[in-house]
């Protein structure tokens, strides 16, 4: 499928792409020739075949959510550069005044 010079201007447009007219013709040669491999893999038949999510087979990597406790604080804020109570202290974002300590 070739496209003409007014539809690529036209996706070009759609895209808020700026093309020089070399670009253009560069740009009108390439997406046919994307719409031509597409037609190409529309030849295929397909019957009978699973759609893929993915390529390769895979499986779930992750461990069983279990629950468990917690670090306790002062484990957890031994090495906190600013801590304000049993919380991380850090600048505050609505505001140009500093964290009290």
């Amino acid at each position: 499928m070739s496209l003409s010079l007014d539809e690529v201007r036209k996706v070009a447009q759609l895209a808020r792409l700026e093309l020089s007219a070399a670009d253009l013709a560069l740009m009108q040669q390439q997406l046919s020739a994307i719409l031509d491999y597409i037609d190409q893999l529309n030849e295929l038949n397909t019957d009978g075949i699973e759609p893929l999510a993915h390529p390769l087979p895979i499986h779930n990597v992750f461990r069983p959510d279990v629950e468990s406790s917690s670090l306790p604080v002062e484990e957890a804020l031994g090495n906190a550069p600013n801590r304000i109570g049993d919380y991380f202290g850090v600048p505050a974002v609505f505001t140009d005044e500093p964290i009290s300590h």
